[in-house]
């Protein structure tokens, strides 16, 4: 499962408040998620800061593992607010989290290590090119 939150994980998750103008899931028979946030969109800046849930299921933890990701991967959140879900799609892969070698300890190093930085998507890969 990934909690879904209004945080950003360049600042060692500090929650982000603003307005989600849309979130776009798709569910498949392997995973299946939920998101709420207030009237019209927003994500209160005193309010808990997660505002969604994927869950993945398969025949073993690997199969679930692909699926949470492939589900991450598609998921499109646009509005004001920040969220971790490239530092998730990132952590997933990590051999730790592969090989269930994990605790709250190893993720509290990586956050304060910033052992993975937010991979860049698409459209920063052509901003910066066309800048450059």
């Amino acid at each position: 499962a990934s909690r879904i939150t209004a945080e950003n994980p360049d600042e060692g998750f500090k929650p982000t408040s603003g307005k989600i103008n849309s979130i776009r899931f798709q569910s498949s028979g392997d995973c299946w998620g939920y998101f709420s946030c207030g009237l019209k969109g927003a994500i209160h800046e005193f309010a808990d800061s997660q505002f969604g849930h994927i869950f993945a299921k398969g025949p073993n933890r690997e199969a679930a593992r692909k699926s949470l990701r492939f589900a991450l991967m598609n998921l499109d959140i646009q509005g004001d607010i920040r969220h971790p879900v490239d530092y998730l799609v990132d952590l997933i892969e990590t051999k730790e989290y592969r090989e269930n070698t994990i605790d709250t300890m190893w993720l509290d190093g990586l956050i304060a290590s910033k052992a993975i930085t937010p991979s860049l998507g698409v459209n920063e890969v052509v901003f910066y090119a066309a800048v450059f």
